[in-house]
């Protein structure tokens, strides 16, 4: 299967400008060849909490219907993060649309970041849900941006959903930028699984986001990087036979000692 992350900078509050450069990277995606493209965080909006205050929609108003569109329109699946208004509350959402334009999937962040300057609380409200989804030979696990510090639910997407490949729509700081590379090897290495990380660029009220999107085998290989600071689509090939081969070798999951792990 053929993947690619898009490493954007957004407009803030400016819909139809964000919907254009996804719109733009799909048809680029799609002329590589790739069958999956995963977007940053909050690409309808950007990443700005009174922003997305003011301009997050409902799933039916919102984004959701435009990548439907836009997968059918090209062949292939989408899997990007955005606003998701429930009545009062307002979620930071990820939704998978298939290459038949079907949305099969939506996740609601459920880390929800305090770390200054940013402190989404003001804003969102937490999904309570892990989610993964079927797509090809693949099981995709569903995660947005600080969920990829919680090896947790790394671990339960993988260990009880099913996991192989894991995906990650980010909104990443450049004053953290350092941790991003260490963590997704990590949660690829420790559950022996892909891992794709689509992160942001550019600027938004004030915080700077650090790029490096990153595409990381089983092993721990990178199969392919991007830069910190330029938009641009990163892409691989990804197997099931890898996966095997990687489990086979080093057999971690029938090692655990889950009687003796006393987490709470």
């Amino acid at each position: 299967m053929n993947i690619a992350a898009a490493q954007i900078s957004c407009v803030l509050g400016d819909f139809e400008a964000n919907l254009k450069k996804i719109r733009d990277f799909v048809a680029l995606a799609k002329k590589s060849g790739a069958e999956l493209i995963v977007f940053p965080e909050m690409v309808d909006t950007g990443y700005s909490m009174p922003v997305i205050q003011k301009h997050g929609r409902a799933g039916n108003e919102g984004a959701a219907p435009e990548l439907q569109k836009i997968a059918k329109e090209n062949s292939i699946a989408i899997v990007a993060g955005i606003s998701d208004r429930e009545s009062e509350s307002i979620f930071n959402s990820q939704l998978v649309v298939n290459a038949q334009g079907e949305i099969i999937s939506k996740y609601r962040k459920t880390h929800l970041v305090t770390a200054a300057p940013l402190d989404e609380r003001v804003c969102l409200s937490p999904g309570n849900e892990f989610i993964s989804c079927e797509m090809e030979k693949f099981q995709v696990g569903l995660s947005i941006c600080y969920d990829l510090r919680f090896p947790e639910m790394a671990r339960t997407l993988v260990v009880e959903r099913g996991a192989n490949l894991i995906v990650n729509s980010s909104a990443w700081p450049v004053v953290r930028a350092e941790h991003l590379r260490i963590l997704a090897l990590a949660r690829a290495v420790e559950n022996q699984c892909y891992l794709i990380i689509a992160n942001r660029v550019g600027t938004d009220d004030g915080v700077t986001f650090c790029g490096s999107s990153v595409i990381v085998d089983p092993s721990g290989a990178i199969l392919a990087a991007a830069s910190p600071d330029r938009e641009e689509l990163i892409q691989a090939e990804i197997s099931e036979e890898v996966i095997v081969d990687v489990r086979n070798r080093v057999t971690v999951f029938a090692h655990r000692r889950v009687e003796l792990y006393k987490l709470s």
